[in-house]
């Protein structure tokens, strides 16, 4: 029987979506598996949603793209984002989201605010095993705001629901990211493993 591993990564443009399905299929790679990979972005630069297809199989793979209840694992950048592609996620599945929301940029700031409350609501009650990290206060403790993705990363390779151990990526983060970032991605990395067996 084969081994299949079927990711979305839903984020808005600039948390770093892109970045973390590389990493994911470098990992993928560097364990001789198959990765197909494809993003969806609309309108990234002004905040847009973004969602990464990432499949890893010892057998070949016919498309990049997932069919509605594929995904074992659902990473959400920004809780929205991850109610958004929760259709995608199969019963069962894992869900690990970021607790702070990014106010859509349909939503002026005289509208109400958005809390993403509501949508922590929904993923706790849609029956997958659910996550949820301060992405902010780990943001915080590396001193950046753009070691999000990998910190989400380190969260789901914690739980186990990767399938890659931590040192696997730390590996595709040496061969990803340029070397000044190394250092701080692989902080994120652990810490988000941390918040996510707290």
């Amino acid at each position: 029987m084969s081994m299949q591993t079927n990711i979305i990564i839903a984020g808005v443009g600039g948390q770093g979506t892109v970045l973390a399905s590389k990493l994911v299929a470098r990992a993928a790679m560097d364990a001789g598996l198959r990765v197909r990979t494809s993003e969806t972005i609309g309108m990234a630069q002004r905040g847009g949603s973004v969602v990464s297809h990432v499949r890893v199989s010892d057998a070949p793979i016919a498309s990049p793209l997932m069919a509605p209840g594929m995904a074992d694992v659902l990473i959400g950048f920004e809780p929205g984002e991850a109610v958004r592609s929760l259709a995608f996620l199969r019963p069962g599945g894992t869900v690990v989201t970021n607790a702070q929301p990014v106010a859509p940029v349909a939503i002026s700031p005289a509208s109400a605010a958005y809390s993403g409350q509501a949508m922590l609501e929904r993923l706790d009650g849609c029956g997958a095993r659910l996550a949820v990290i301060d992405g902010a206060s780990i943001c915080a403790e590396i001193g950046s705001l753009k070691v999000l993705n990998v910190a989400l990363l380190g969260a789901a390779a914690g739980l186990g629901a990767l399938g890659f151990s931590l040192d696997q990526f730390e590996t595709a983060i040496r061969e990803s990211v340029r070397e000044r970032f190394v250092d701080m991605n692989i902080r994120a990395l652990h810490a988000g493993a941390r918040s996510a067996s707290a």
